[in-house]
Formats: structure tokens, sequence, C-alpha cells
């Protein structure tokens, strides 16, 4: 009887053969992409939920698909950074991608198009996921949450040290609204737990001197359409003890007021101090 001798595999090498060819288009179909490159380690792959499950190449830029699953008992808002990388292992590039209200127990699909110093990319990888509960995420222009307010922040600015951060609130309701006093905030790490030991001055203490942060609290009535601005303010020099990062904020208008949270990346240091200042009128039209 003739026998026949299977010849066994090394399960990294069955792994590293999926990753390559997951995803592959055929060859010449024209305007197509080449086929996705995945290789690299699990951890570039695939992080916090986010799975990149597919990569092209076209002259002007680098489509990566991903796919988010939600495992919370809630809708999530993601936000997703993915890098492009050499052979070597040199980051080319990165583009961001929000994934909106992805409900609980699903798996959602995206791709981000990253077109900028791409020559040269050959493998993808999830370098930054934040999730913010959807009833709590900034909404999109077109949006109005419940709350009456839509609330983003700034890329902020940065010298020797010192940050300052914009909160602004938009009255995005069909009422008039008022404020008076300063935004109440809580400080979240990445697993979205509270951050304890930093001390929320209002005003900038002893932070630094900076024009107008220090004024203090006027009532502001905002008419539909009409904003309001908070800043946020703090040094993220190093010292002795351990450095405190708090990636979202948890911000609300006034007690009472439904929470928003947004994504301000606080790196303060071993400081253990965050100043806000009052709410004021922004300039501008409605």
């Amino acid at each position: 009887m003739r026998t026949t001798t299977r010849a066994v595999v090394p399960a990294a090498l069955v792994g590293a053969l999926l990753l390559t060819a997951c995803g592959t288009e055929n060859a010449g179909t024209p305007g197509a992409s080449r086929s996705p490159v995945l290789r690299g380690d699990a951890g570039d792959l695939e992080k916090d939920g986010v799975r990149i499950t597919g990569m092209g190449g076209e002259r002007s830029e680098v489509p990566v698909e991903f796919e988010v699953t939600n495992r919370e008992g809630q809708p999530f808002t993601y936000t997703v950074t993915v890098d492009v990388l050499s052979g070597s292992g040199e980051v080319l590039a990165n583009g961001k991608e929000t994934v909106a209200s992805v409900p609980s127990g699903r798996a959602v699909r995206r791709t981000v198009r990253i077109g900028t110093m791409t020559a040269g990319a050959e493998r993808a990888r999830v370098a930054k996921v934040r999730r913010v509960p959807a009833d709590e995420a900034p909404a999109g222009a077109e949006d109005c949450p419940a709350s009456g307010f839509r609330l983003t922040a700034d890329d902020g600015d940065a010298a020797m040290g010192l940050r300052v951060v914009g909160l602004h609130l938009q009255n995005c309701g069909d009422r008039a609204r008022r404020l008076d006093g300063y935004p109440l905030l809580e400080l979240l790490d990445e697993g979205r737990k509270p951050v304890h030991g930093v001390e929320v001055l209002r005003g900038g203490g002893d932070i630094a001197g900076v024009t107008g942060f220090d004024a203090a609290p006027q009532p502001v009535a905002l008419e539909p359409g009409e904003s309001a601005l908070a800043r946020l303010m703090w040094r993220n020099t190093t010292g002795a003890g351990d450095a405190v990062n708090a990636p979202y904020v948890r911000v609300r208008t006034g007690a009472g007021a439904r929470p928003m949270t947004v994504i301000p990346e606080l790196d303060l240091g071993t400081t253990g101090k965050l100043g806000v200042s009052a709410w004021t009128k922004a300039p501008g039209p409605r």
C-alpha cells in the first residue's frame, strides 16, 4: 500500500502565511491596489478591540482597513490612530478615523486613508485607540446631543513644557442657555478610570501666568448657535514619583448637567496640578 508523507509546517509560519495572504486582490485588475501587507507582531495588528484587516497601496495614499469590535455593554465612539511603517519599522505617516456609535457586541469595518509621506510603506499598526460612551462623545457638526451643547477640545498650544488647551462649547439647541462659573472636570486614565492625586485649580494658580486665565467668572448667556470657551493649563515636567497621563476629561457645564467627554491627552508629568479657567463667551458669529 502506498504511503503519503505529510510535511509538518510550524505554527508560527502558518500564522505568517495567513497574515500576508489575507485580503489579496486579483492581479491584473485595472487600478487595483497591491495586496495588503500585514506582517508584524500581533500587538501591531490588534489593540483594544481594533484589528487591522488589510492594507493597500496606491500612488498618492495608503488605505488601511480595520475592524472595531465593541465589547462594552453600551454603544461607544472610537477614535483610531493607525501608523504606516517602512520595512525597518520606521513610522512614515499616520492617520486618524472616528467610528461613531458602535453598538454593544457589534463589529464595524472602516478604512483610514493615509496620504502623506507614505512612499516605501510596507506594513501598518494600530498606534492608539480611544473610546468614549456614545452619549458622551463629541457630536458631529450636524448632530446636537440631548444636552443641547456640543463640546470639543482644540489641539492646544505648547511651549517650554507648558500646555494650554481650549474647551469649545456651542449651544446647538433651539433655546437660549446660561453658564456661570467654571467647567466641572473629572480626569480619566487610559482605562477610563478616575485619576486621583491631581489638584484641579480654578485659575492658573502657580502653574503660569497666562493672559485672561485668572479672570473672575461672569454669567454667560448663549443664544442658539453661540459658543463659550474655557481653557485647561498644565505643565508636563517630571520629578520624583510617577508621571500622570489622563487622556480623557469628562466635562459638565455645572452641577447636575450631563457629562461630555473630550480627549485632550493630558500629560501632567509629576506636577499634580491642572488649571481651568471660567467660561467666557467666545467671539465670532453664531
